[in-house]
Formats: structure tokens, sequence, C-alpha cells
């Protein structure tokens, strides 16, 4: 019987092992930025885990972007630089096992970086959107509004009711946030949400790391699909104000 115990118990501790072997693995095999993102970028600068972004003129609103997961932070370098460009400071930060809901109050460390900004905005693509929700939901009164990019609400993160300023972006070609996904979740939104549909946008295009698996071809540019994101995401916090 004893021999019996030690034999389950290593078959199950070896099975968690390889288990947990398996998932470190599988979250290593990220999707990094392709050529033609570094071809859009001046320059990428790092400090302390974060991807940073300043506008040379003085600035009092900043934004956060989580990324995706499994995808490298400096596939949202265009789109930091560009809002940089309109104003913002931006920061992407890196997380561990690159899994935004892993670390999905590390936006305090930026916001503590950046005291002279008045106004936050927080998103993120896909997974990066979700736990960027969470943290809005716990930090509501230092957030000024929470976007998605190929993302959505859930029902335990429900904004309904509230009039947090939200901003949905979504792609009509999304094969993992699809538009029935976008549909059933506006119930969660709140009732002072935007959403902008991007005409022949996927999944992918919401960073510059290329195909992704599951997704849809798009059929528009990268850097169309980029640039209309930026538009959004600067109009929406304009029409805040």
């Amino acid at each position: 019987m004893k021999r019996f115990l030690k034999y389950s118990i290593f078959i199950v501790f070896s099975i968690l092992f390889i288990a947990v072997v398996g998932f470190y693995i599988w979250t290593q095999q990220t999707y990094e930025a392709t050529g033609e993102l570094y071809q859009l970028v001046d320059q990428i600068e790092e400090e302390d885990g974060w991807l940073i972004f300043e506008p040379t003129t003085n600035y009092e609103k900043g934004i956060i972007i989580y990324p995706g997961a499994k995808v490298e932070p400096e596939a949202y370098s265009y789109l930091a630089q560009e809002l940089s460009e309109r104003g913002y400071v931006v920061g992407i930060p890196t997380f561990r096992l690159n899994l935004a809901i892993i670390d999905k109050d590390v936006a305090k460390e930026f916001q503590a970086k950046y005291k002279q900004v008045s106004d936050w905005y927080i998103g993120g693509h896909s997974l990066g959107g979700v736990a960027a929700s969470m943290y809005t939901k716990e930090n509501k009164e230092i957030i000024s509004g929470l976007f998605f990019l190929g993302s959505y609400s859930t029902k335990s993160q429900d904004f309904s009711g509230t009039t947090l300023p939200m901003l949905s972006i979504y792609g009509e070609r999304d094969g993992l946030t699809t538009l029935d996904d976008i549909e059933e979740s506006k119930e969660y939104f709140s009732e002072q949400a935007a959403f902008f549909e991007i005409q022949g946008g996927n999944h992918a295009q919401f960073g510059i790391y290329g195909p992704q698996k599951g997704d849809n071809d798009a059929v528009i540019k990268v850097n169309e699909q980029q640039n209309e994101i930026i538009d959004g995401i600067d109009s929406w916090i304009s029409s805040i104000d």
C-alpha cells in the first residue's frame, strides 16, 4: 500500500512538473515585432521594464497600453510613438510570462513615475484589454478612460450603469475577437461607451507582429489599421474633454 501511495504521488508530481514546464515553454513562444515596425518607429527607449514614449511638448495626459498574450511589447511601439507625437506620454509594460493578466496592477508604476499627468487612459489588446479592465475596475478613481483593442469587457468586469468613458476598437475580420463577441459584450460597457469598427481589419494588426494563429487575413495594410487605431484613440480622448 505504501509503495502504491509513493508511486501515485510520484506520478502526480511528475504530471504537474511537466504541465508547469509545458506552460512556461508556451509563454515563451512569443510574437515578435516584424521588420516593418522598425521601419516605422524612430527609436524605442526602455526603462525599468517599460517602453516609454514622451512627447516633446508639455503634457498632462498619459496612455498605458497592455500587450496581448505572448506578444512582445515592441509590437505596439508604432501606436505609442504616434500617440506621443500628439501630446501624450505613453507606456507599454513588459509582463512576467508575457501575460498581462499576471501583472494587471503594473500600471501603478507608470502612473507614479509621471505625477504631473492629470488624466490617465488605459487599455490593451486582446487579453491585455481584459487585464486593463480588471485594473480599471479596482482603480476607477485614477483612470479617466478605458479602451479595448480587439478585446471586450466581461461580466466580471461589468461597467454598465457607470459613466466611465470607454472605447472599443475592433476589426471586421478579427478571427479571435469576433463581431459576435463584441456584440454580446456591449451590455457590460458603460453609458459613455463608444464603438468603432475597422473595416477589413483583423486581430494581429492591432500590433505589428505578423500573422497570428486562428486569425483571419486582413484586407487592409497593417499601417492603415494602425493609423485608424491612433486616430480613434486620439479622437475619443479629445471628445471626453
